[in-house]
């Protein structure tokens, strides 16, 4: 099942893309990184995949198409956490939940509003993975980073020099993190055989992290 879906949030209409597989092992919802949205060409073809390994996915527009267009508010980390936990919410709320768990999937400032949000979320959401795809997790604040206690694995491009270095600064306040290179990428994962590899890294990442786990909420 697929369905484009509008929620509202402090008066601010977001639009989103659910995909609801049957017989779901978890949820992915996707963080964006600046400058891009749900239509995201790379997002959209992982989430593809992830579906067609079980798995149901929420790409959400963390901004309004006003807010976007003003280039600060794509760096906004906060707004962008706070964005991500209401599309959380909505989805926990909506018909669509199924009981299973729930990652975050972040994309270069995405992965950092991804880490703040499950720092602010505690055990508030059935939160149970994160996986960033050349993020910035540096963006987030030591302080949320130190808070983030579910396991986190960070992918990055070999070629990616400063995102590595990044990275690897960010994963030394992380609790629980795993640095992975994609051997000849760089930034945006272009060369061939790339995102292959990204989707087998985090369908690997989300089947040991997500695994069977449920959560108890009724749906209202």
């Amino acid at each position: 099942m697929e369905k484009e879906i509008i929620f509202q949030h402090e008066g601010q209409q977001l639009f989103g893309h659910v995909s609801k597989v049957d017989h779901s092992k978890g949820w992915v919802i996707f963080a964006h990184g600046s400058g891009s949205s749900r239509k995201s060409s790379r997002n959209n073809w992982v989430a593809k995949k992830l579906n067609q390994n079980g798995f149901s996915t929420l790409l959400i527009d963390l901004l309004t198409k006003g807010e976007d267009d003003i280039y600060k508010n794509r760096f906004d980390i906060p707004l962008l956490s706070k964005r991500l936990l209401a599309a959380t919410d909505w989805l926990i709320h909506s018909p669509y939940y199924d009981q299973t768990p729930i990652a975050y999937f972040g994309a270069s400032t995405g992965a950092a509003a991804a880490l703040e949000a499950i720092a602010e979320a505690h055990d508030s959401y059935p939160l149970f993975a994160i996986i960033s795809r050349g993020g910035r997790p540096d963006l987030a604040s030591e302080e949320a980073l130190g808070n983030v206690l579910l396991p986190t694995l960070l992918i990055v491009g070999s070629r990616d020099d400063e995102v590595i270095r990044l990275n690897e600064s960010a994963k030394s306040y992380l609790f629980d993190a795993k640095l992975v290179l994609v051997p000849g990428a760089t930034h945006l994962f272009e060369e061939s055989g790339a995102l292959e590899e990204v989707v087998k890294l985090a369908s690997n990442w989300l089947d040991t992290h997500l695994g069977h786990k449920e959560f108890p909420m009724a749906n209202p």
